[in-house]
């Protein structure tokens, strides 16, 4: 269902606790609009003037998404995460803002919300489904526009985001990944990425499972193992990802056929990228055994 919106305004600052008392079952499952005149009358208002916070070039980005993905909603991610985060370019301080968030999912764009996590009404269903009320107001991982950003925060190579592009096109980067502390070490991040690609290129089957089981094994070693020391970053240059949202006013929308370019801040060392594969896939092929000694024995007939 599409509400009236604003294709012209600002961006502002919704506090997440009024935005939680406007989460009724009518506006989680779409019969209803948010009340858009008392949330506008909640919100901050921020003020940088900068273009970076209209929110035509959002709409028009999100209009984009669905039109191109109205059949295979989660196919959006992969496409809209780089391209939400080069058009709203902000620091990571900003970006753990949880009521501009906010803001963004029930001011801007509600709309977007639900057609991308409405669950689909089964023929028996006894209740008219909902949207998670986590993803309107939630935290980084779940929150719909949040975790779109912070996965293009997370994976990107620099101005590189073929890495985002990769990793959003697999749901379990962001349902599990997304939500690891060890991912804001950058070499780790991309290193688990490429594990989960060669596997993928071998035809390895459940890519999601294995997902899954080696992010909980990366966790666990990540307590004794410091893969920091083991793969080393290199600090982003914080001057050039500044200059990038200085940038913001003259730069042209990002385009829809081809990624665009993000901060040039700093590539990944692609020697701790090496190591730190290597290291995982030792702990994923030892995963590959353990699953394999715990596999009832095919019986032999007689």
């Amino acid at each position: 269902m599409k509400f009236e919106h604003a294709t012209e305004g600002r961006i502002a600052l919704l506090p997440v606790g009024v935005a939680t008392r406007h989460l009724g079952r009518a506006v989680l499952s779409g019969a209803e609009p948010p009340a858009q005149v008392a949330l506008l009358r909640a919100a901050s208002v921020i003020t940088d003037p900068s273009a970076r916070w209209d929110t035509a070039p959002i709409r028009e980005l999100l209009d984009q998404a669905m039109a191109r993905f109205g059949s295979n909603r989660s196919g959006a991610d992969a496409w809209l995460a780089p391209r939400l985060h080069a058009t709203l370019r902000l620091t990571r301080g900003e970006a753990a803002d949880k009521d501009l968030w906010a803001f963004l999912a029930l001011v801007v764009a509600p709309d977007y919300v639900l057609w991308r996590h409405l669950p689909v009404r089964g023929e028996n269903a006894p209740r008219t489904p909902v949207v998670q009320a986590s993803r309107f107001v939630g935290g980084s991982s779940v929150q719909a526009f949040a975790r779109l950003w912070w996965a293009a925060e997370m994976w990107r190579d620099g101005t590189d985001y073929r890495p985002v592009e990769a990793a959003c096109t697999n749901q379990d980067f962001l349902n599990t990944a997304l939500r690891l502390g060890i991912m804001d070490h950058r070499p780790t991040a991309q290193a688990v990425l490429r594990v989960v690609q060669n596997l993928a290129a071998t035809g390895a089957p459940r890519l999601g499972d294995q997902l899954n089981a080696l992010c909980k094994a990366v966790g666990i070693a990540g307590s004794t193992l410091m893969y920091e020391v083991i793969g080393p970053d290199e600090l982003p240059d914080d001057a050039e990802l500044l200059a990038w949202i200085d940038d913001a006013d003259s730069a042209p929308p990002v385009p829809w056929d081809r990624l665009p370019d993000g901060p040039d801040d700093g590539a990944v060392p692609t020697v701790s990228v090496d190591t730190l594969t290597r290291l995982f896939e030792d702990v994923n092929a030892h995963l590959g055994r353990l699953r394999d000694r715990g596999s009832p024995s095919t019986p032999t007939g007689g």
